[in-house]
């Protein structure tokens, strides 16, 4: 099977799965609908942090986990990433 439809097969999969996957990802490292959840990951990065700037990496992820919908970089990147490990895995199986 050509490598570059599995890819593009895989990517579009990613991308369809990335919203859903999403949030319940965030709360397995402790971001949770009323922020992060004392003695997790996430709360170690946000105490670490300090105060969380506006637009940041952990700012988007705690909104996804609160509801907010997942931004389209984020679905670019579940895309991508899903697209590259396919075709590579393509390539060597």
């Amino acid at each position: 099977m050509n490598p570059y439809l599995v890819a593009g097969a895989a990517a579009a999969g990613g991308a369809l799965i990335a919203p859903v996957a999403a949030p319940a990802v965030l709360g397995l490292v402790g971001f949770g609908a009323a922020g992060p959840v004392a003695g997790t990951m996430a709360a170690a990065m946000q105490a670490s942090i300090g105060n969380v700037v506006l637009g940041s990496a952990f700012a988007g992820a705690q909104s996804v986990a609160m509801g907010g919908a997942l931004p389209v970089v984020g679905t670019a990147i579940a895309a991508g990433i899903s697209g590259t490990t396919a075709y590579v895995a393509k390539l060597f199986f």
